[in-house]
């Protein structure tokens, strides 16, 4: 009996544990999701995203990711943008995309062709008002479908 109580003890607390990790299942799952990409996000991108907008636009010939200050006198934020957007510019360029991957806990739509293709891609950094903008260009089909995954990605990811 003692067996059998230990038994029943064990199957209930691996259920358990089994449908706290089932996400598909999880009525939270896109609250709970949204909140551990902002968590990421601040940590990688070194600003908050309660005070930034991020702005992803598919255009012809690739696309832009744009971060702006909610407050234009939150010379902090701005400067941390700017930072960080040129710095991804510069590692979107050498097909290195760590910071989206560590932002969203699993490589990005589109980053692995993005990656592959980093010579036919242009990533130019540039300060706008409040913030930064990357502008990715290309000429090639491949990568610019590749681009668009990306930015569909983001925002499905950040609701933007």
């Amino acid at each position: 009996m003692k067996s059998l109580c230990i038994i029943a003890t064990l199957l209930l607390a691996s259920a358990a544990a089994a449908a706290e990790h089932d996400h598909a299942n999880c009525p939270m799952h896109a609250a709970h999701h949204k909140a551990d990409v902002d968590r990421r996000g601040d940590d990688v991108m070194g600003f908050s995203h309660e005070k930034t907008k991020h702005t992803f636009t598919s255009y012809d010939d690739g696309g832009a990711i744009e971060v702006r200050a909610l407050d234009a006198n939150d010379a902090d934020s701005i400067a941390m943008i700017r930072k960080h957007l040129d710095a991804v510019a510069k590692d979107f360029t050498a097909g290195n995309f760590a910071k989206p991957e560590a932002i969203h806990a699993t490589s990005p739509d589109g980053a692995a062709v993005m990656a592959a293709k980093k010579a036919l891609i242009r990533y130019q950094y540039s300060d706008i008002e409040n913030g930064g903008r990357v502008r990715i260009t290309t000429k090639d089909p491949a990568a610019i479908a590749a681009v668009h995954d990306f930015l569909k990605f983001q925002i499905a990811e950040h609701g933007e």
